[in-house]
């Protein structure tokens, strides 16, 4: 991506891409605002010559008395003064509006392409790429808030159509009335004034990004000591001093890189500036002086009052500078984000089905190697894995074995790098993935908790039968549910967020129990694969295999695949495996595999050998061996 930096051809290509975000504003609000642009170029220009004018014409209208033609001529040129001024302080908002009208046009342009490059990737690999993800963090601070963001920019760059024409217009007075070259020198003086106002903030900016890291530490520390999720445990364990001082370290850490180049980029380079500038200014201003007495008073006041005007215009801009030198950065992060996407696009073969049959026999897993972009440890290696269709399969393993791996390529949310996954013999990258997707209903272990309605969480499952609120009642109600809706202040469009109007929070418990409801209402609606992924690991031991052997009950004959690490809540399954190293290393029934006395027994008892004096969980691991 382009760094936008100093020299010449970057700063065009930069204006260049302003320009090109203009039409999306529309043409009538472009031209109009060109047009009002232009207009209050004019103006200052028009009040400058017209109150010389009047200066120049007093004596004269005094001396001729107020019935003369002198006089009238006074009021006259005070009347186009005064509706100069008028005029700009009333359209001035005007331009404001339209400035502002495009900029929120841009940007939800800009904000819909950014979401566009999120949601169109199949898989997960660009959210969880650590570039991509700064990328779009950026992007979505920047263009969300509007505060120096594309829209920005497209709208400063039209506001210099106002500055450089008052530049252009109070150039041509004092070059007409005075002197061409004293008119060169001193807009030579404006623009070297405007390239280090212009160059300093282009730089300013760029060392501002290399500093991403501690902004995002520093937009981190304020999130957790302003919120409520970490608000407990900072005045329990007496924090609060801890957070402050990590958070003026880290501020520092930012600030004075800052500082310096700030000093570098303005203190000695303005102070020659500013040497050039009164050099220039003190020269143009003796020579005025100087022959004062050739010129006529209308001419003397136009020069000076035009030249002051000039020297103004070497100031910064507002509502130009800063938008046009770092709004662009945004949009650079979009477009970052979109190839970071594409990079990840991965190629998984042509659709040679648009259907998804019905499952006969068994999901296989048929030799499979994945490693993740970008890193070179093999998740699997080989792995050849049976899920037989109807059947309850187990998926058992400690931290780091593969389990949630295994999900993410069975949802097609990565492809493998080597073997296939089979649905009765056919590669299911034949099938198109969203229809994939349709057949598996998935419960993750950080499913979502919508700050929406009751029916919304549950019906989500299935999207496309959100109004079936006949089935949304009875999933709720099987999962057990009903009596904790039926108290809701609005029964099932209760919105679960204690923040929202009417809204109220959930339990834990209560969550998983909707989690399990949206499940099986995507059962309800065609999906013939459960994948249920630790979602209750938060559990304890015997809550969480009561939680599955309900499960089982309410999904009976459906395909199921139960990931845990916990092996006592496992021992319903028709098909136990175990995973490690990146392979099937067992499987079995509980007893069977408890037999062998191999990695599973051994992994088993040292759960149960963890928990021994806990007398819930004793009598659970107890059962679990009966």
């Amino acid at each position: 991506m382009r760094n936008r930096g100093g020299t010449a051809r970057e700063q065009f290509a930069a204006r260049r891409d302003i320009v090109r975000l203009l039409p999306r504003a529309g043409r009538r609000l472009v031209a109009g605002l060109v047009a009002v642009n232009l207009v209050l170029g004019c103006l200052p220009v028009v009040f400058t010559v017209a109150t010389a004018m009047v200066l120049g014409r007093v004596p004269a209208a005094v001396d001729a008395g107020l019935d003369s033609g002198a006089w009238d001529s006074l009021v006259t040129l005070f009347g186009v003064a005064a509706g100069a001024f008028v005029a700009r302080q009333l359209i001035s908002p005007a331009e404001r509006a339209m400035a502002e009208l495009m900029t929120r046009r841009i940007d939800g342009q800009v904000y819909d392409e950014l979401m566009a490059a999120s949601l169109r990737s199949p898989g997960l690999g660009p959210l969880e790429d650590q570039q991509a993800l700064d990328a779009l963090r950026t992007a979505a601070r920047e263009v969300e808030f509007g505060v120096q963001s594309p829209g920005r920019a497209a709208t400063g760059l039209l506001a210099l159509i106002a500055r450089y024409t008052e530049l252009t217009g109070s150039a041509i007075a004092v070059g007409v009335v005075f002197s061409w070259p004293a008119a060169v020198a001193l807009v030579a003086t404006v623009m070297l004034f405007r390239h280090g106002q212009r160059g300093g903030l282009r730089r300013y900016a760029k060392t501002r990004s290399l500093l991403a890291a501690d902004q995002r530490e520093i937009d981190y520390l304020r999130e957790l000591a302003g919120g409520a999720a970490a608000g407990k445990e900072i005045r329990v364990f007496g924090l609060a001093g801890w957070l402050r001082q990590r958070l003026r370290d880290t501020h520092l850490r930012f600030l004075e890189p800052l500082w310096a180049e700030r000093r570098r980029i303005y203190l000695w380079p303005f102070v020659w500036f500013s040497v050039a500038g009164l050099t220039v200014t003190g020269v143009v201003f003796a020579v005025v002086g100087a022959t004062a007495h050739e010129m006529t008073l209308t001419g003397f006041v136009l020069t000076a009052t035009a030249t002051l005007s000039l020297l103004r215009l070497a100031e910064h801009y507002p509502e130009a500078d800063l938008p046009t030198a770092i709004g662009m950065r945004a949009y650079d992060s979009v477009r970052r984000f979109a190839e970071h996407v594409d990079a990840h696009e991965e190629d998984s073969g042509p659709v040679r089905r648009q259907t998804v049959p019905e499952p006969v026999a068994a999901i296989r897993f048929e030799q499979v190697g994945f490693r993740y972009p970008g890193h070179q440890r093999m998740i699997f290696d080989g792995l050849d894995l049976t899920i037989l269709v109807g059947r309850c399969t187990a998926i058992v393993g400690v931290n780091g074995a593969g389990k949630t791996t295994l999900v993410k390529l069975l949802a097609r949310l990565y492809e493998p790098t080597a073997g296939r996954i089979t649905l009765d013999g056919v590669d299911i990258r034949a099938f198109p993935v969203e229809e994939w997707r349709a057949r598996l209903s998935v419960i993750f272990q950080d499913f979502v908790r919508y700050e929406s309605s009751v029916a919304d969480n549950v019906g989500l499952g299935a999207v496309g039968f959100l109004d079936d609120r006949a089935g949304i009642r009875e999933v709720v109600d099987s999962v057990g549910l009903a009596e904790v809706v039926d108290r809701l202040p609005r029964g099932l469009d209760t919105r679960l967020a204690r923040h929202l109007t009417d809204g109220t929070e959930l339990s834990g418990g209560q969550w998983q129990r909707v989690a399990l409801a949206r499940a099986l209402f995507a059962l309800r609606h065609g999906s013939r694969v459960v994948v249920l992924d630790e979602p209750t690991a938060s559990l304890d031991v015997r809550a969480e295999t009561g939680f599955f052997e309900e499960f089982a009950g309410l999904a009976e004959g459906a395909t199921t695949l139960l990931i845990s690490h916990r092996f006592s809540t496992v021992r319903h399954a028709d098909l136990i495996v175990v995973l490690e190293h990146g392979r099937v290393t067992e499987q079995g029934g509980h007893e069977d595999l408890l037999a062998r006395d191999g990695r599973y027994a051994e992994l088993f008892r040292l759960q149960a050998d963890r928990f021994v004096d806990t007398p819930d969980t004793v009598r659970a691991v107890e059962g679990a061996v009966r």
